[in-house]
């Protein structure tokens, strides 16, 4: 699927919140996005899912005691098998013993031992809402945090803080436990369609689905970089989307000069911009109302739309730009030599290129073109957004 997780052990900590019920298919996730994975369970986990469905998901023994094989050392020690611990999920319980250093199941002994070996340890809490703001555990919860610990945010629904989506735990898990060679940039990406109000029911847009944006942005957060995302959360979600974006500050915007706005705005302490965006080339004067139906024939006047990459660099001529040129059908040479003419004009660090066609699907093919030459990529978005991360990493450390 990616190499997110490329190369990586993962440590899972299984505490007993009934979203334990959850791990199965986190497991599988993880190990999706290259990870491999051994789990730990509370004995209070193992009365919620049988370790049997955890040892089938991660295809390893799972540890549901200290023995004499000493297993907190040999996951989480020094020299120990895990890159990463991952405690999913959290409980109010496992928390406070975490803070506390108290190691009566063999998930918190893993915990100490990880913390006290420098193994990096990501926590995804799941409780019922009251419980998650105690105020001791939220106490707890910044003095972990305080240790470099990092905390997947739940989602408050219901009256629970329900365990974080699994892009959003395997996100930061990546991030905690690789390279951050983008640590301490702040990177602002556009995403998605644009819409231009016809009147107060219709309107001009595209098919852009905004899901290379999201993988770009994704990719982004897990190389280590602060990222603001600037795109429409309506139509994410009618392109099927629950526009969940954990990993990213995200702006909700709609129209082409809404988005250019944002990107003046956000671009003022930022390192550098991706513009991903599928943003209208024409908008129109709306019409107040709604436009009669039936009539025999309606006509439009459309304006151009200022070029968002070229109003960017007049304000911040120094700053790194990104952009990304669709056209319609053609050989990679000719659309090589159409994302250049960008790229020059504008002062790009490089552009990414792709056929129209592949607007809205689940893979994509692009060129990554630069002004010495161009590499073709083909697979998934996600594995797009982190070749569009690792030529950003070169042009941050270059520019």
């Amino acid at each position: 699927m990616s190499d997110l997780l490329a190369d990586t052990n993962v440590a899972l900590g299984v505490s007993g919140s009934i979203a334990a019920v959850k791990v199965v298919e986190l497991a599988h996730e993880l190990r999706r996005h290259g990870a491999s994975v051994r789990a730990v369970m509370t004995d209070a986990a193992t009365g919620i899912i049988h370790p049997w469905a955890v040892e089938f998901a991660t295809e390893h023994d799972v540890v549901t005691e200290i023995t004499g094989r000493v297993e907190h050392v040999e996951l989480c020690g020094r020299d120990g098998w895990a890159d990463v611990l991952l405690l999913a999920p959290t409980t109010a319980n496992t928390v406070g013993k975490v803070a506390g250093a108290v190691d009566d199941t063999p998930v918190t002994t893993c915990a100490t031992t990880a913390l006290g070996a420098g193994v990096p340890v990501v926590c995804a809490p799941a409780m019922h809402e009251p419980m998650y703001d105690h105020p001791g555990v939220l106490d707890a919860i910044d003095r972990v945090e305080s240790w470099g610990v990092e905390f997947v945010d739940p989602r408050i629904e219901e009256g629970k803080a329900k365990i974080a989506t699994e892009d959003a735990i395997v996100t930061a898990t990546a991030r905690a436990a690789g390279d951050r060679p983008l640590a301490g940039n702040r990177v602002v990406v556009t995403s998605g369609p644009t819409s231009e109000a016809v009147d107060d029911v219709r309107v001009l847009t595209n098919r852009s689905s905004g899901r290379t944006g999201r993988a770009v942005a994704r990719a982004l957060a897990s190389r280590g970089a602060d990222v603001t995302l600037l795109h429409d959360a309506d139509a994410v979600r009618g392109a099927g989307d629950d526009g969940d974006v954990p990993y990213a500050d995200v702006v909700d915007v709609e129209s082409a000069a809404e988005m250019t706005d944002a990107a003046l705005a956000a671009c003022a302490d930022a390192d550098a911009l991706i513009s991903a965006a599928a943003i209208s080339d024409y908008t129109v004067d709306q019409h107040e109302g709604k436009i009669r139906s039936g009539e025999a024939s309606l006509t439009l006047e459309l304006s151009p739309t200022p070029k968002l990459l070229d109003t960017v660099r007049e304000e911040y001529p120094d700053l790194t730009l990104v952009g990304f040129k669709a056209e319609p059908g053609g050989d990679d040479e000719t659309l090589a030599a159409k994302a250049r003419e960008t790229l020059e004009r504008v002062g790009l660090a490089f552009v990414v290129a792709n056929d129209a066609a592949v607007m809205g699907a689940a893979d994509t093919r692009a060129l990554v073109v630069r002004p010495d030459g161009f590499d073709a990529y083909r697979g998934s978005k996600l594995g797009l957004g982190l070749r569009v991360a690792d030529e950003l990493t070169t042009a941050v450390r270059e520019g």
